[in-house]
């Protein structure tokens, strides 16, 4: 790990530990993955729907594209999806830094149900009958978001993504050229999805396309097993949800982390395993752990703290220079 590594640790996290984290056990998502801060004023995306690959996509490019090179971007967004408006200007943004963006619709036209929690305010000086009903609320929306999450495994989401990575090469030959490959950054939801097309993985482990294993390995010949992946040649990630430590298992690229301190959805053990893991492989990579911001900071989006605005700030300038100096 560089210098520029930092992967800090608080001491809460100590008391939070168990033996089974909530990303292996009880895969969820929080409000922040499944619903949007309000959009700054005087910023409306600039980019377009469209399809690719037979895949809705949102589409940004430099102003100056094609006339000068550029490189070719996927963006994989929070449960919030391309409809967003504030996905679609985290978009713009680095597109305003030289990159053709794609952002598909991992979900098929089915965003994330809103799961905002009942907050304490709304709750105080209720009745004990009015709690009880704030509860049952609090898990009727955990269940509809278990029941989405559902519909949208790894083996729904990855097809998705080779199609749009197979189109975005033909019509984007140029920039995929001109940076020797595909770039990918991911927030929340997406996450997850760097980790993977970043890894190399045989078809035991990537089954999602349902082809036919070759002859070999049905014989169980371990030795020649087909590969697939990697996909990119560098990611960057902010806030993942729905993370295993086997997720860091199999990476071939380099890849950089914006992690927030003490996050439910992306346990400490989680991250400090995959540390270990990605340290132990020789994989570059570096892990920046923002202190005092909550899951989701990293996406466009207004805060009254000024904390969060510049941390929000420093994570897109972390993963910019990520990408652009790889």
């Amino acid at each position: 790990m560089s210098d520029a590594d930092v992967a800090t640790r608080s001491p809460e996290s100590d008391a939070q530990e168990t033996s089974d984290t909530p990303a292996q056990t009880n895969p969820t998502m929080g409000e922040h993955c499944t619903s949007d801060r309000p959009t700054p004023a005087g910023l409306a995306p600039k980019g377009e729907l469209r399809k690719l690959g037979g895949v809705d996509v949102y589409l940004a490019k430099p102003e100056t594209y094609p006339t000068n090179p550029s490189k070719l971007l996927l963006l994989l967004s929070s449960g919030t999806g391309i409809k967003s408006t504030n996905n679609q200007i985290q978009a713009d943004k680095f597109a305003d830094e030289g990159f053709v963006v794609v952002m598909p619709d991992l979900f098929e036209g089915n965003p994330a149900p809103n799961s905002s929690p009942v907050s304490e305010a709304e709750a105080q000086g209720t009745s004990f009958l009015d709690k009880l009903k704030f509860k049952a609320v609090e898990i009727a929306k955990s269940f509809v978001i278990d029941e989405w999450l559902a519909r949208h495994t790894e083996e729904k989401v990855m097809p998705i993504l080779e199609k749009v990575i197979d189109a975005a090469k033909g019509e984007f030959a140029d920039a995929v050229g001109n940076g020797g490959g595909i770039y990918a950054v991911g927030y929340c939801f997406g996450g997850r999805y760097v980790l993977l097309l970043a890894s190399e993985r045989s078809h035991a482990q990537a089954g999602w396309t349902g082809a036919q294993k070759p002859a070999d390995e049905e014989a169980g010949d371990g030795a020649n097993l087909s590969k697939k992946g990697p996909y990119i040649k560098a990611g960057a990630l902010a806030h993942a949800t729905l993370v295993s430590p086997e997720d860091f298992q199999g990476l071939k690229v380099p890849v950089s982390l914006v992690c927030v301190e003490s996050d439910p959805l992306f346990p400490d053990e989680v991250r400090e395993t995959g540390e270990n893991i990605m340290s132990t492989e020789n994989v570059e990579h570096e892990v920046q752990v923002y202190p005092g911001v909550p899951h989701g900071f990293a996406v466009i989006g207004d805060y009254d703290d000024a904390n969060i605005k510049d941390a929000q700030i420093t994570a897109f300038e972390q993963m910019l220079r990520w990408l652009k100096e790889h």
